[in-house]
């Protein structure tokens, strides 16, 4: 178990390298950003929750779809 460590980092590393895990952070910080406009506008903190469900429900699909690769043209 002396390699424990070691293990941890090379996992962490290979898990911040997949496709899965950038998505999972660039929609996190849709949501921040989502929270703090709501919350400038309210004039107090929304608190995260209020502002996830707020941004999924308006503006998750729209969002992944701007996402998507432009579908390849065949001739």
């Amino acid at each position: 178990m002396g390699n424990e460590p070691e293990q941890r980092r090379e996992a962490h590393a290979l898990l911040q390298n997949t496709t899965l895990y950038r998505e999972f952070l660039a929609e996190r910080e849709e949501i921040l950003r989502h929270k703090w406009i709501e919350s400038e506008k309210a004039g107090r903190d929304i608190g995260f929750d209020a502002a996830l469900i707020d941004w999924v429900t308006k503006h998750r699909a729209g969002w992944r779809r701007a996402r998507q690769p432009a579908p390849v043209q065949t001739a």
